[in-house]
């Protein structure tokens, strides 16, 4: 089939793709279809290899309509994708309603809060500085409800977040098989958030780990939240060098947030038991 033929072929096709309604009309100026209701041209004249030749085309409504059915389609994807990485994240229970909004400031969190507010505000300026944040302090003292304060901010906005344990991350890394796939699958969240560093005293194995999520991260220019009940000058000062190297990148790319005060889960657990106390006379 020759070039002719076969453009012959793509004009009869272009006939049977527009849609047609009752309302459309030959315009008498230049003798093409026109649509009747947006009143722009649903023909076109081309001439090819000394012929010419009259191909369908879209009109301005059809074209409206397809954005409109591309831009939906593009949204719902963006939920879809969203929607995967809070299941991935395990944003669930009281995680999932953690907000800034329902932030109990105090004297003793006010910093942090507002350090962390504005980190999840401004965060689309941080990638470009591959900037994240490192939450200490004792334990129940609201890091983690912080961090998935951020998340939550985050996610609301289309931002892929992933938020887990560091015990999770080893545990679903099927035994440890923590591999480029699931690394590189971690880093299509735009911020990692990995909770209770130190938690457990893990094996050199499992830091080794550890240490390629951290690094990819790093390399990547992708910001990462960690949060750790470790003493900063615990971290900073570390002469074991399975943790040391670990520690250092860490501190390298995440700016420190104290967290201080009383215990936020034994305070609360005075509270229900006292609520009980009383209920049970």
């Amino acid at each position: 089939m020759d070039v002719t033929n076969v453009f012959e072929s793509l004009v009869k096709q272009s006939s049977q793709s527009v849609p047609r309604n009752s309302e459309d009309y030959i315009n008498p100026e230049d003798g093409l279809l026109w649509c009747g209701k947006c009143r722009t041209p649903k023909q076109t004249r081309v001439t090819m290899l000394g012929k010419e030749y009259t191909p369908y085309c879209t009109c301005e409504c059809e074209r409206k309509r397809f954005e409109v059915e591309r831009e939906e389609f593009r949204r719902n994807q963006e939920a879809a994708e969203m929607q995967r990485f809070r299941t991935v994240s395990g944003i669930t229970g009281s995680l999932g309603e953690s907000r800034f909004e329902k932030y109990a400031v105090t004297a003793e969190n006010q910093k942090p809060y507002a350090i962390c507010r504005r980190y999840a505000e401004r965060f689309e300026e941080l990638p470009r500085k591959n900037q994240g944040l490192l939450l200490w302090g004792g334990v129940g003292t609201g890091k983690t409800f912080t961090a998935a304060c951020i998340a939550n901010t985050l996610l609301d906005k289309g931002v892929p977040v992933v938020i887990t344990s560091l015990a999770r991350l080893l545990g679903t890394g099927k035994g440890f098989g923590i591999d480029e796939e699931y690394i590189g699958e971690l880093n299509r969240a735009k911020l990692l958030i990995i909770d209770d560093l130190g938690a457990e005293r893990s094996t050199d194995f499992a830091l080794e780990k550890v240490y390629s999520i951290i690094d990819s991260r790093y390399s990547a220019g992708l910001p990462m939240i960690l949060t750790t009940n470790l003493d900063l000058r615990e971290m900073q000062n570390c002469v074991d060098i399975r943790y040391k190297r670990v520690y250092e990148r860490i501190l390298e790319v995440c700016y420190p947030v104290r967290f201080e005060g009383k215990s936020l889960r034994e305070s609360e657990a005075r509270d229900r038991f006292r609520e009980m106390e009383e209920f049970l006379k």
